[in-house]
């Protein structure tokens, strides 16, 4: 891991400069996502991006991420210091209803960019876009400057496989220092787009870093986006799998099953933690809780959560009251 984001991860752990202090966040899976509205997400990528701070990134997190994490620890620790976790997905949603959590509204990486693109237009910033299908980004770039007349985009799209060579991945980053950009929307694909952002992007003095999937596509018009009237549906994912279903239908069929399953786990285990903290809000636990093996369980736990007691008790308070 870079120095930076080791000062990163250790920073983003206790504030981030994306997400305010009183927003809450909904476990699901291994993905803590943030409890904001897709208003909220914009004013605070801009804002940062127009004070130009410590870099910072953001995720939009679906049913696939959810699944990436349950088996790639390396992912795991890139979201844990992520500085904005956005549910990416209707999915996410549901899950944080049967949770008896709230997420706001679904944050779709494709509109995220696009409105981040005109507000960046309306405060001066500069845009760079990296990554895409060879071409995609420079369509897209077209296709924004025709909405957004004023709006500086710069593009670069690397080789396949480009993480996996040095000089390459230095011309990248040459690339992208020259440019000077505000905001960096980054389209590799997840998970490596999560991994260069995190192992190289946050080095690049950029105040923000988006991970955008396929979003290069969609706005150059080369993959087209479901009617409106089905993303009302909440069946985008469906149309996208109609339209490629040789690269997506173990995405979406198998994934989702695997989405299902993870979620259906963690309602279990919560089950278990709701009965836990609702005996211990009674009073009920005597001195089983007090014995000296137990007590050692109890702080490898807090260990390995990076967490304090105090953190635990202020938790639960909040878990137990807000039920």
């Amino acid at each position: 891991m870079s120095t930076v984001s080791q000062r990163h991860s250790i920073s983003a752990l206790s504030q981030s400069p994306l997400r305010h202090a009183g927003m809450d966040r909904v476990g699901i899976g291994y993905a803590l996502v943030d409890n904001c509205s897709f208003g909220e997400a914009c004013a605070a990528i801009i804002a940062h991006a127009k004070v130009g701070g410590q870099p910072a990134f953001a995720a939009t997190a679906n049913a696939q991420h959810v699944v990436l994490l349950d088996k790639d620890r390396r992912l795991r620790e890139v979201y844990d210091c992520a500085d904005l976790v956005v549910a990416d997905g209707t999915s996410l949603l549901l899950a944080a209803r049967l949770y008896n959590r709230s997420l706001q509204e679904r944050v779709t990486g494709i509109d995220l960019f696009q409105t981040l693109c005109g507000l960046a237009a309306e405060n001066n910033l500069h845009v760079f876009l990296l990554g895409g299908r060879p071409g995609s980004a420079d369509l897209s770039a077209i296709a924004l400057k025709k909405r957004f007349p004023i709006l500086r985009i710069s593009t670069y799209c690397p080789p396949y496989g480009f993480e996996k060579d040095t000089a390459i991945l230095e011309e990248t980053a040459r690339t992208v220092r020259a440019a000077e950009p505000d905001l960096l929307f980054v389209a590799l694909g997840t998970p490596k787009q999560e991994y260069w952002i995190y192992e190289h992007g946050l080095q690049l003095s950029v105040p923000v870093c988006i991970g955008v999937g396929g979003s290069f596509e969609m706005v150059a018009g080369i993959v087209h986006r479901a009617p409106l009237w089905i993303q009302r549906l909440n069946c985008e994912w469906l149309y996208r799998l109609c339209l490629e279903p040789r690269r997506l239908w173990r995405r979406y069929l198998i994934g989702n099953v695997e989405f299902a399953t993870i979620v259906i786990r963690q309602r279990i285990r919560r089950a278990f933690l709701d009965a836990f903290f609702a005996l211990a809000d009674k009073g009920s636990f005597a001195a089983e809780l007090r014995e000296p093996g137990l007590q050692s369980k109890c702080k490898l736990v807090l260990s390995f959560m990076s967490l304090t007691p105090d953190d635990i008790s202020e938790s639960c308070h909040y878990d137990t009251s807000a039920r």
